[in-house]
């Protein structure tokens, strides 16, 4: 079966923090990985301020329904780090985003190991982080709306990496 995970990079949303979770866990993700500001849950260790550390949980909790506890997950400030480990661990890095170059993903291949890289609700992936990726690939659209949310997004991506 194809191992596919997720980096969910500055998404400010903890409902959509919440959702992702709930859809990878429904989706057979292997590990979501939070990186920049993106929120978190609580974890053994964890060193924000109690306060903040619980309320950003009980957030994510209200849309996540205990996927945060089902789906492995772990938080890094630094992404090129994330992303440097996982193509030494074999992953392609594939950013969802529309770009010049952007591959439509009804064309889109994967292979064994995939990296899912979502970026920011509004802006997207920024460019230099798009140049660490192996490969972008976008959803086409149909309609007169430009782009989807970044959970609708990915839901639609995860479906296709999982089944194509």
């Amino acid at each position: 079966m194809r191992q596919i995970v997720v980096i969910a990079h500055d998404i400010r949303s903890t409902h959509n923090v919440g959702s992702l979770l709930r859809t990878a866990e429904g989706l057979g993700v292997n590990h979501v990985y939070f990186t920049g500001y993106t929120a978190y849950p609580t974890y053994p260790g964890d060193t924000r301020l109690p306060h903040i550390s619980s309320k950003l949980t009980w957030q994510i909790h209200k849309t996540a329904l205990d996927a945060e506890n089902l789906v492995p997950w772990s938080h890094a400030e630094e992404i090129t780090e994330c992303i440097d480990k996982l193509k030494a661990d074999g992953f392609t890095v594939v950013a969802l985003e529309q770009t010049e170059s952007s591959m439509p993903l009804p064309e889109f291949r994967p292979t064994e190991k995939v990296a899912l890289l979502l970026g920011r609700e509004v802006e997207g992936v920024e460019p230099e982080i798009l140049k660490l990726c192996d490969i972008a690939v976008e959803i086409p659209m149909f309609g007169r709306k430009e782009s989807f949310n970044v959970v609708q997004a990915a839901a639609i991506t995860l479906y296709h990496l999982r089944f194509k």
